[in-house]
């Protein structure tokens, strides 16, 4: 099957006891069995759900994967891989992380003695000088965020593998749409479903896909024994979004593209840090591992004043002020102050987070409107 048709049926089936072709909201802690152990696959809701089963059969599907896991939230996702890690184990990452990320990294696994190293990963070079015999996981995010830099999955998936280290990749901002790590080399793929896959800015979810075995069966086991699972009514709210992903993901990318040659055509901007240019460093490697660019755009002001960012993020009337991303309405953010504030100051501005970076997630409204939005708030 073709993405558009698996985001539509895959782990998808009428229900067997009405037809119903939504699967139903099964709304129930446990299950009656006939005997003890006799049952029909269900006997407690936090290690399985007949509609979180169906939401995660079908986002492995769409990842070209064999297994999924969901989560109630995108750092709930990641701390059931770093849970797999035990202390001296070491994690190389990238130095533009998400703040969400580098906050769980830093203040809750450093102190059970996982070490973790950040690196500039669009040098490949850099980052296999990191490798030791302590490896034991890559973690990577591409497009970045909020800076957009694209990191080369196959290149990290070769260091990992001679490394004998696990590659992870936050799939976030590209979604299964336009990018498939595990078919790059990645061990596993993670996502913050809250964003594109639920689409909708009405669910906190996260969830992880992988193809091998051996780590399936450890992220299930997490996933059972810490309980951060998804609700019924949540997987079936991701559910429907997933069913227009696609339509979804190409108008953001449209969109995207208008305003981001808008944005590198204004007076008054800096810089636009968008992968689909071909001034962007990785250019080519975003075409080869990308059908598309995404509607994630970053960028800054001249002059660099933290005042000026403030003042555009408080005058735009449809893009809305607010956290998160991949809703299908435009929102407006500033990392140093909201997404990226628990990351140090010199940390942040190291990798480009300046005091003037602006980030935009670019919804599926009319691309005009949403250009002369941005032209009066930076009039």
């Amino acid at each position: 099957m073709k993405f558009a048709t698996k985001a539509i049926h895959a782990g998808v089936h009428p229900d067997p006891a009405t037809g119903a072709i939504m699967t139903p909201i099964y709304q129930t802690s446990t299950y009656v069995q006939d005997g003890v152990g006799n049952h029909k696959g269900y006997e407690y809701s936090r290690t399985q759900n007949p509609t979180r089963h169906a939401l995660e059969k079908n986002i492995a599907a769409i990842e070209n994967g064999k297994y999924g896991a969901c989560f109630g939230s995108g750092l709930a996702a990641i701390d059931c891989v770093l849970k797999m890690l035990n202390p001296g184990d070491e994690v190389i990452s990238t130095n533009d992380l998400y703040g969400g990320s580098y906050r769980i990294f830093k203040t809750i696994f450093e102190k059970y003695g996982i070490i973790f190293h950040f690196v500039n990963m669009q040098d490949v070079a850099a980052v296999a000088t990191l490798v030791n015999e302590k490896t034991k996981m890559i973690w990577v995010e591409t497009p970045t965020n909020p800076m957009m830099n694209i990191v080369d999955i196959e290149a990290m998936a070769k260091i990992s593998k001679a490394a004998g280290a696990m590659l992870c990749v936050d799939n976030t901002f590209a979604t299964p749409y336009l990018q498939n790590p595990l078919d790059l080399g990645a061990d596993m793929v993670m996502h913050s479903v809250t964003k594109y896959l639920g689409g909708h800015s009405d669910v906190v979810m996260g969830a992880l896909v992988c193809s091998d075995e051996n780590i399936a069966n450890e992220m299930y086991r997490i996933q059972n024994s810490s309980g951060a699972v998804t609700a019924p009514m949540d997987s079936f709210l991701v559910l429907r979004g997933i069913k227009t992903l696609h339509l979804r993901v190409q108008r953001h990318c449209e969109n995207g593209e208008k305003v981001a040659r808008f944005l590198a055509a204004h007076p008054k901007i800096d810089k636009v840090y968008w992968p689909g240019f071909e001034t962007h460093p990785n250019h080519e490697v975003a075409k080869r591992q990308m059908r598309g660019f995404g509607g994630m755009i970053s960028f800054n002001l001249k002059g660099n004043q933290l005042e000026d960012a403030l003042n555009i993020v408080k005058k735009v009337e449809i893009f809305a002020l607010a956290e998160s991303l991949g809703g299908v309405e435009s929102l407006i953010g500033h990392p140093a102050t909201m997404t990226h504030a628990s990351i140090p100051k010199d940390v942040r501005e190291q990798s480009g987070v300046v005091d003037s970076l602006i980030r935009l997630s670019v919804g599926i409204e009319d691309a005009d409107d949403l250009i002369a939005d941005l032209t009066q708030a930076l009039a």
